[in-house]
């Protein structure tokens, strides 16, 4: 909690924008050529990379595993709705589903349905043994809708910093 309100109030200028661009392309980046692309002198430019870091606004560095070249395995989406949402069920279930290393992506939503998640399975055996074990867990899941996934048109590659921040200028 510290951290989001620390990056909250964080104000954040072009160069730290053009910092956040440069490493989510590749957080592999060497200090020098970060530090080229964004025009400041390496020490000052990891300096600022480092407050971004401590102020919890870059979380990690990932690797972007090709899954499909490992093995196979289907992706699936699921809508959760839930018998109630009192905290506790809330609570319940949200634990249920950060536990289950199948889930790869969890969202709270609003309207019809109470969560959509995205999970990765072996294959539909592998779907239906997890789908019985989260029922079974009795975390207050009313319904289950799944769609199985058949084609990847759009992956999740990078936030659209510079769209997001296009009012930055504006602000100050």
């Amino acid at each position: 909690m510290q951290n989001r309100q620390r990056a909250a109030s964080m104000k954040l200028d072009k160069i730290d924008i053009k910092i956040l661009q440069a490493i989510q392309k590749n957080g592999r980046i060497t200090k020098a050529k970060l530090s080229e692309l964004v025009g400041l002198s390496v020490s000052p430019c990891f300096e600022r990379l480092r407050r971004l870091e401590r102020a919890g606004i870059v979380r990690r560095y990932l690797a972007d595993i090709d899954i499909d070249r490992l093995f196979k395995s289907i992706l699936m989406v699921v809508e959760f709705t839930l018998k109630d949402h009192t905290t506790a069920s809330v609570l319940q279930f949200e634990n249920a589903i950060t536990k289950c290393r199948e889930a790869i992506e969890c969202h709270g939503v609003n309207g019809q349905i109470d969560y959509v998640v995205k999970f990765i399975f072996r294959d539909i055996e592998h779907y239906q043994d997890v789908m019985n074990y989260l029922i079974d867990l009795n975390v207050g899941i009313d319904k289950v809708t799944t769609y199985i996934v058949t084609k990847n048109v759009k992956r999740f590659g990078e936030y659209p910093i510079d769209d997001l921040t296009q009012d930055l200028d504006a602000r100050r």
